[in-house]
């Protein structure tokens, strides 16, 4: 069969819309199959992935693929792009058998994926990352790329930092090189998984707008993602899946006569089976914020080469109490939680830790005086991707009691350990000796979270806890950050999702450029004015919410 789209240098087209210049733009294209999935079932030790599964992707469409974690979505992403193979059944294009045995094809094909979690190279710059895997003989032309670069920022307002070191981005910055990447190769199949995961609401806006540019002009669109309303409102059409399978599909005229609310009801229907509780937060109880447990005093830190400096950070959190760090992605929050978590150094100021000055103390040491931190990027940095469950539990404990003794490791007692926090915290796996990597974003989050909640803590710094998860997984990770405070611990939660921050804090801190601009006492009764007001802050208008 020959290839959709051939493999070429990333700035031959002449405007971004060329990707889509191989694609039928005419109104009837959406009636082709661009790419499908006939009869497939995927198997790993344990799981079943992916079980009998039939789906057809259509140029001109944006189609929603919604699914708790571990329902099968990254499995099917995989195989698109070329990453897994199925055990049965067969991948189609344009209606036809392919095989697509490795990523290159997949791209040969035309076929471009931005996977939920970055693929980029972090010690290597932005310009060299988009060049990566160009054609060796050809020396790629930096003009030509500032060029290209140019239109993505004209016509898409994606910020590429050519020059930036890609591992000092934060990982919505990393995100968009991620979704530049993929616009600048021509193609027929552009497949987002979580791509609004990091995003403002602005940010999804203008996502879901050019995916509608690019399906206007043929292209076939699959997108991932856990939020019901985007699928309401960028889908074209919504497949279901459930525990590996299809549980069902909303068409597009059943789509488009749809009200928002009455969707947003079928879909959750067929992702839980009409159990409402799931997707139902539970009411917050009433807490009493106790004594400071951390205290940070006019703090300077060193942003590196590209992230901003951080300057006159100041905070506390107090037992039992939520703080919420809110602000628009990329304007210091990592670096704040790296910073408190004895990560990165602090030049200036001062760190408290229920009394003790611990601005140079280690991160062993923090640990050991109680303060836990839960990084946004659970894969690559809070977890060993190849090691087993068990190893992945004891990772910030190697070397100590219990699970050492006289420096010799006790694996049945680290077996143990790791049963004890799968059963606690309801853990899927098929057993302690799976790697980790093989476990869902959800299930993976629940084993950190019990990890760092061993022995005794008394601050826990979440950085986007929820980030990457389905409704499900998102509503108990909270549900555990209200318990976590309710058990008397203080919690700094950072996130980027405003309902999330609003939902949680008693208070809310707004960081803009690096600086905290504003702490503002939390009305959760009165959601749509508390998003008014941390919005005013966000956009740097600081004045207009002291006036208000």
């Amino acid at each position: 069969m020959p290839n959709q789209c051939a493999r070429s240098s990333p700035w031959q087209s002449s405007e971004l819309e060329g990707l889509a210049r191989n694609a039928d733009p005419v109104a009837g294209a959406a009636n082709s199959n661009a790419v499908g999935l006939a009869s497939v079932t995927k198997r790993f030790p344990g799981v079943v992935a992916v079980d009998d599964v039939s789906l057809s992707f259509r140029a001109g469409e944006v189609h929603v693929l919604l699914g708790e974690n571990g329902a099968g979505k990254s499995t099917i992403v995989g195989m698109l792009a070329g990453v897994l193979q199925p055990d049965s059944g067969g991948l189609t294009l344009a209606g036809e058998p392919v095989q697509l045995s490795s990523p290159f094809e997949s791209l040969s094909f035309g076929i471009s994926t931005v996977f939920q979690h970055a693929m980029l190279v972090p010690t290597l710059t932005v310009f060299e990352n988009l060049v990566l895997g160009d054609a060796w003989w050809r020396r790629s032309s930096r003009s030509q790329m500032e060029e290209r670069i140019a239109e993505l920022q004209e016509l898409f307002g994606l910020q590429v930092p050519l020059d930036a070191m890609t591992g000092e981005l934060s990982l919505g910055e990393q995100q968009q090189i991620e979704i530049a990447r993929a616009l600048l190769r021509d193609c027929s199949v552009l497949i987002l998984d979580e791509a609004t995961s990091m995003l403002t609401p602005q940010g999804v806006d203008e996502l879901g707008g050019r995916m509608r540019r690019l399906a206007d002009r043929g292209l076939s669109i699959i997108f991932i993602t856990h939020k019901l309303t985007e699928a309401y409102r960028f889908g074209d059409r919504v497949s279901v899946l459930k525990l590996g399978r299809l549980a069902g599909e909303i068409g597009k005229d059943s789509l488009k006569a749809a009200s928002e609310a009455s969707a947003v009801e079928d879909m959750l229907r067929l992702m839980f089976g009409g159990e409402e509780s799931a997707a139902t937060p539970a009411p917050q109880p009433d807490r009493t914020a106790g004594e400071v447990r951390l205290a940070a005093a006019n703090l300077r830190i060193d942003g590196g080469s590209v992230n901003m400096a951080h300057s006159e950070i100041s905070l506390a959190v107090r037992s039992g109490e939520i703080l919420g760090i809110a602000g628009i992605d990329g304007n210091g929050q990592k670096q704040l939680a790296e910073a408190l978590a004895g990560q990165r150094p602090i030049l200036a100021g001062r760190l408290d830790l229920d009394g003790e000055d611990v601005t140079d103390a280690s991160v062993g040491r923090r640990r050991a005086l109680g303060l836990r931190y839960l990084t946004d990027d659970r894969l690559d940095e809070g977890s060993v991707g190849m090691f087993p469950v068990a190893d992945n539990t004891v990772l910030k404990e190697i070397g100590a009691p219990p699970f050492w003794s006289r420096g010799i490791e006790r694996p049945a007692r680290i077996a143990e350990h790791a049963r004890d926090l799968i059963k606690r915290f309801a853990v899927r796996t098929p057993n302690e000796f799976t790697p980790i990597s093989n476990l869902s974003g959800g299930n993976i989050q629940k084993l950190l979270l019990g990890r760092e909640l061993s022995g005794t803590a008394k601050v826990v710094v979440f950085n986007k806890p929820t980030y990457g998860l389905d409704m499900q997984n998102s509503v108990d990770s909270r549900r555990r950050i209200r318990a976590v405070a309710n058990s008397g611990i203080a919690v700094l939660l950072i996130s980027t999702d405003l309902d999330e921050i609003i939902e949680l804090s008693d208070r809310i801190a707004v960081m803009d450029r690096g600086r905290i601009c504003g702490v503002l006492e939390n009305n959760s009764s009165a959601p749509r004015e508390m998003r008014t007001r941390v919005g005013r802050l966000m956009v740097g208008d600081a004045a207009m919410e002291a006036a208000a």
